[in-house]
């Protein structure tokens, strides 16, 4: 199939598109098929006879896999690449749900899920990539702001359907629902055009792997996210077990705040900078982990959802648009790789620790020990990343002492 090509003038019309609008689409689906998993994957292994710690090693292993793929798909983007390579997420994505259907049996689970992690390398670098192509760039911390809201509600939204399905209709409909995501993001597919980036023969060479302007936004990312990777993986087993409302709730109250929040952190972040949310998230995490683990209740419980989704629903876009906005195109996909390796160690380190803290000390004593990575993020922000070229926040003061400046 060929690729079809758009001006790259496209980048100085306005931030809504087709393609972008596409671009959004697909990756809201590669999202509900991942995090559907996601949800459900602890209640999976344990149905083949594993426990809570080995449902966080997948989580470690799934995330493992994708950061070893990541920073090659990053370097495939910047030669030019970009249908193929989400093609091939696609594709994988839509297959691997079967397998786990097909054979129900816990060592071929763990094969599956790190089969899955690369799947999810291919489609989610290519996806984030081509939305960085198209949003204009006087507008892209708003534009990669509303691309986020696709990540941010599918994380919200499909763990209460994930979860609906596997109560409901079992794994059967659960995995076949995960396949038909990709089958409707392939038909999508079909019809996105992305912005003509030439191609490129560049010689490999490791440090092409890593974009080094993307490392602060990464790095702060990749602590905070040790705290929702643990609420990804074990909020609704801990509902389950502690006779609170279920998690699927839980979510489903994430998903409105997550929503709310992400239709207006672009704007905000354009202007003010991504400090507000750095300095906000953490804390709105910090409180949430801290009601879980010292005062759950059906009304801390509740509570704990709202201030988990602003949390995640304004650092991720802010965070990830600092990471990639001053890279040239032939780097985009570096940047966004460098970033997602960061997101997909820290969500899944966050589940591999949740669950081992939570099989020898208990769920209490892991929330509380995982709120102190929203201490050490906050603290990498203040000492490297807002005085960084990459921050939006530094750019908006050397602005304002240099106003005549280009």
């Amino acid at each position: 199939m060929e690729t079809k090509h758009v001006n790259s003038s496209r980048k100085e019309s306005g931030l809504w598109s087709k393609d972008f609008l596409f671009v959004i689409l697909i990756n809201f689906l590669i999202f509900v098929n991942h995090v559907m998993t996601l949800s459900t994957f602890p209640f999976y292994i344990q149905s083949l006879g594993g426990s809570e710690a080995l449902a966080g090693l997948t989580a470690t292993l799934f995330s493992l896999i994708a950061v070893i793929f990541r920073p090659f798909i990053g370097l495939s983007l910047n030669r030019g690449k970009r249908k193929i390579l989400l093609l091939i997420g696609i594709v994988g994505m839509a297959l691997i749900p079967m397998g786990y259907l097909a054979v129900p049996v816990l060592s071929v689970a763990f094969v599956f899920r790190m089969a899955h992690g690369a799947a999810l390398s291919f489609s989610n670098t290519t996806s984030s990539t081509i939305a960085t192509d198209i949003v204009p760039r006087k507008r892209f911390a708003e534009g990669m702001g509303m691309f986020g809201v696709s990540t941010a509600f599918a994380s919200a939204c499909a763990p209460a359907l994930g979860l609906a399905l596997m109560y409901g209709l079992g794994y059967s409909a659960l995995f076949a629902a995960e396949t038909g995501c990709m089958v409707i993001a392939f038909l999508l597919f079909l019809f996105l055009k992305t912005p003509e980036i030439p191609a490129r023969k560049v010689p490999f060479n490791v440090q092409q792997l890593i974009d080094k302007d993307a490392l602060p936004a990464s790095v702060i990312m990749f602590v905070f996210l040790l705290t929702f990777g643990a609420l990804e993986n074990f909020i609704a087993l801990f509902a389950s077990k502690n006779n609170l409302p279920s998690g699927g709730i839980f979510f489903t109250i994430m998903a409105v705040m997550l929503f709310v929040t992400r239709a207006t952190v672009g704007k905000v972040a354009d202007r003010n900078g991504e400090g507000v949310f750095v300095y906000s998230c953490n804390a709105s995490m910090f409180a949430a982990f801290l009601l879980l683990a010292f005062a759950p209740n059906t009304v801390t419980f509740l509570l704990a959802a709202v201030l988990a989704g602003y949390g995640f629903g304004g650092l991720e876009p802010a965070l990830q648009s600092m990471a990639v906005h001053i890279a040239p195109p032939e780097r985009r996909g570096s940047a966004n790789s460098t970033f997602l390796c960061a997101y997909d160690i820290g969500w899944g380190l966050g589940g591999g620790i949740a669950g081992y803290l939570i099989s020898s000390l208990g769920y209490s004593p892991m929330f509380a020990i995982l709120s102190l990575a929203n201490i050490v993020s906050v603290l990498l922000y203040v000492v490297w990343g807002r005085k960084h070229p990459s921050s939006f926040s530094y750019a908006i003061r050397n602005q304002r002492k240099n106003p005549t400046a280009a």
